[in-house]
């Protein structure tokens, strides 16, 4: 809460603007550390989760993506990206392939094994989101859900530096 003091010279609306931002932080919080512990079950990094579960979004049957596509889909770097494909490739859960169509890439693809060590990191995060929100009754997440859209049909518009 913000301090009686605050309070007086703040409007309502900052007021609620400034609560608002540290609920989501710390429900952000909340979340991402039970869907760590989740993954981390299964030995898993949330980055290495990310690239299998993007590469699982590919189209089948290939599930396959060009290193740069998934740096730019997962907002990582190409150092960053390659350091994951790197212990994923060494894990048996991709394979890097020459494009044909351009010699400069090469294809990132899920194996076999790696199709199921995604399917089993998507169970996973899913029982971590299910372990923070499984008290809180259906029709409170479904209203929380449709607010927070509201909010941020109106915030994504914004540019920040």
């Amino acid at each position: 809460m913000v301090p009686r003091w605050v309070e007086a010279e703040l409007s309502p609306s900052l007021i609620a603007t400034l609560e608002l931002g540290k609920r989501l932080t710390r429900l952000h919080q909340q979340f991402d550390q039970a869907v760590k512990a989740e993954l981390a079950e299964l030995g898993l990094t949330y980055a290495e989760f990310d690239v299998l579960a993007a590469l699982n979004r590919a189209e089948p049957p290939t599930y396959r993506l060009r290193p740069s596509e998934l740096s730019k889909a997962l907002f990582l770097t190409s150092g960053g990206i390659s350091n994951v494909l790197q212990r994923l490739t060494a894990a048996g859960y991709v394979e890097r392939e020459a494009n044909s169509g351009d010699a400069r890439s090469r294809w990132v693809q899920l194996t076999d094994e790696g199709r199921r060590m995604a399917v089993a990191g998507l169970e996973a995060a899913a029982r971590g989101y299910e372990e923070v929100a499984g008290g809180v009754p259906e029709e409170t997440l479904r209203a929380a859900a449709d607010t927070l859209r509201e909010v941020m049909s109106h915030t994504s518009r914004r540019r920040f530096r």
